[in-house]
């Protein structure tokens, strides 16, 4: 049940982050998840050590497990688009 949450959140937080960094009509649902469970465990290795709390990939689904989830999943956008434009946009 736990791994059915994460799935539906990080794509719900995928698709939030894609529409903050414009590359929504780019993105599919699929890619969406990808990137909202990705950013989820690129926010547990980078973002999670400066201000502490979860992540969804831990099971913790807290409002600041969230934003930090989402956090991570923009920075992951940011990261792609770097690399695929040459600018974070």
């Amino acid at each position: 049940m736990n791994l059915i949450l994460i799935i539906i959140v990080g794509g719900i937080l995928g698709w939030l982050a894609s529409m903050v960094m414009r590359t929504d009509g780019q993105q599919g649902i699929f890619l969406n998840i990808v990137v909202g469970v990705v950013g989820a465990l690129l926010a547990g290795f980078l973002i999670n050590p400066l201000i502490g709390g979860g992540t969804i990939t831990q099971g913790d689904f807290s409002i600041s497990a969230l934003v930090v989830s989402f956090l991570g999943a923009v920075v992951l956008l940011a990261i792609i688009n770097l690399f695929r434009r040459g600018s974070m946009r």
